[in-house]
């Protein structure tokens, strides 16, 4: 996923930062951490209250399998609807959940 798409999804939030993170992107709004791009996936931060929210919506967590105990590991970031993607508005409702998450984060 190039900026230029980043930029035109986040849009509604206003300007945000890309920066090289996890081996792929980490987007920003005002230093806070909204999104990761990983493996070529845009992924949107979540908390304890925004994840029935991606939960209802069907989407997945991100997680990995770690390399010193072979266990899962979960992270804080969910996949993005498929219909946000497509919809400005929609997008927009999802990018704010995300900020609010980062925001409550401290991070």
């Amino acid at each position: 996923m190039d900026n230029a798409r980043l930029e035109e999804l986040f849009e509604s939030l206003g300007p945000i930062g890309i920066r090289k993170l996890f081996g792929g992107k980490g987007i920003y709004c005002d230093g806070v951490i909204v999104a990761v791009v990983v493996r070529g996936e845009l992924m949107l931060k979540a908390d304890e209250a925004s994840i029935p929210d991606f939960e209802a919506a069907g989407c997945s967590q991100w997680t990995y399998t770690g390399t010193r105990h072979g266990k899962d590991v979960a992270m804080p970031y969910w996949s993005v609807p498929d219909e946000a993607f497509d919809d400005p508005d929609e997008m927009a409702t999802w990018a704010r959940r995300a900020y609010e998450a980062g925001r409550r984060a401290g991070k």
